[in-house]
């Protein structure tokens, strides 16, 4: 645009959009939300009348296809994800999208190469990875402060479907009622998954784990019917690391152990609606990041060191928050407004190292697919999986 700003597309207008995609980016002064697309007419007049874009279109080939246009925004439901970021890098677009990009690893590695391909950037709606307070905890990780990490713990607490009446989204209508259907893991459980491979840095080996469908019954948001909906609404998971920057010629016994990392995703566990904490103990410290809801604030952060063992609150530094930002914002917009800032610093070349693109959510679908290939085979799966399961 003549203006110098990033010119952004938004498609998808509905409740996501309003309250952290189309905020995230009018806070930043580098960008403009020119259109906004939506086949729910009522929806998209709504977005655009509350923010002011004037540009509202029902089908997003008219957005893709507009060479003024920078950025594609993909907030639309789970189904439409891939067929539309696909389109918008093919026309030559930087794409943001919610998670997740396709339901199978490999074509969102695809989509990752196609980007890559043209020089375009990407980046996944992993919000709580731009937390501060997970983004303070990265800097204190890669600062030495935890020394060899050895288990990490991550948490969804989400209690956001407990009640059946509560209508449940993005359920598919031909799934076979038989088998249970990833819903939660896939859900919430994807950024706790993102953060452990991010606070890590290390190659996965296998995992194990479980899912159940405590609550079978349910109100189905499309339907306003109450259904079978044989998802996984509590899993839990362990996961074997490789050692960061082991060496293979050490003597033997003196090989250094991979970390172990568990991870808990769920619809019914009360205390929050929902909530994420992630865990991550080493040889000289621990850190546990609270994405919590609580007492007027949306995020804590707590710390310990082996010779200090109890956790004390820690501050985070300004730096890790957008301009103005504090902690007793709501957590999508605040959480958001890092992850936008971050996506147009990477676009304009102000940032080189690229966080929470395709290729890292190529990384977390396939550990979701490892996952539930561990509970229907009841095995321990090997990790990477073979490009043919």
């Amino acid at each position: 645009m003549g203006s110098g700003k990033l010119a952004v597309a938004v498609v998808g207008a509905g409740r996501w959009a309003q309250r952290a995609h189309i905020p995230g980016w009018q806070r930043d002064g580098r960008a403009e939300v020119v259109a906004l697309a939506d086949t729910n007419a009522g929806a998209l007049a709504e977005a655009a009348e509350k923010f002011g874009v004037s540009r509202t279109t029902s089908d997003y080939r008219e957005l893709v296809s507009d060479e003024d246009i920078d950025v594609v925004d993909v907030v639309t439901g789970n189904g439409p994800h891939f067929e539309i970021s696909w389109a918008a890098l093919s026309a030559g677009k930087h794409v943001l999208c919610e998670k997740p990009v396709h339901h199978d690893y490999r074509r969102t590695r695809e989509a990752a190469a196609l980007a890559a391909s043209k020089g375009l950037k990407t980046k996944v709606g992993f919000t709580f990875r731009y937390a501060p307070a997970v983004q303070y905890a990265k800097s204190l990780i890669d600062s030495g402060f935890v020394g060899e990490p050895y288990i990490f713990n991550g948490y969804e607490q989400n209690s956001q479907w407990i009640d059946p009446s509560t209508p449940l989204r993005q359920v598919n209508p031909d799934a076979d009622p038989s088998v249970i259907a990833v819903s939660s893991i896939e859900g919430y459980g994807a950024p706790v998954i993102d953060i452990m491979h991010w606070w890590l840095d290390a190659p996965m080996r296998s995992v194990v784990g479980t899912m159940r469908n405590f609550v079978p019954v349910r109100m189905i948001r499309d339907t306003g019917q109450m259904t079978r909906a044989n998802i996984d609404d509590g899993d839990m998971w362990i996961a074997e690391f490789a050692p960061r920057g082991a060496s293979e010629n050490r003597p033997s016994g003196q090989q250094q152990s991979g970390v172990l990392a568990s991870i808990q995703s769920s619809y019914v566990t009360v205390g929050n609606y929902p909530g994420i904490e992630a865990r991550i103990y080493g040889s000289e410290g621990a850190i546990i990041a609270r994405l919590v809801d609580e007492f007027g604030i949306c995020q804590t952060i707590k710390t310990a060191r082996k010779d200090a063992v109890e956790f004390t609150d820690a501050e985070i530094p300004a730096e890790f928050f957008p301009p103005g930002g504090h902690s007793g914002e709501p957590w999508e917009f605040l959480f958001y407004s890092n992850l936008i800032s971050d996506f147009i610093s990477e676009i304009s070349g102000d940032r080189e190292v690229c966080q929470g693109d395709f290729g890292q959510a190529a990384l977390v679908q396939e550990t979701i697919n490892a996952f539930e290939a561990s509970f229907r085979q009841r095995a321990w799966i090997d990790f990477p999986l073979e490009d043919g399961r």
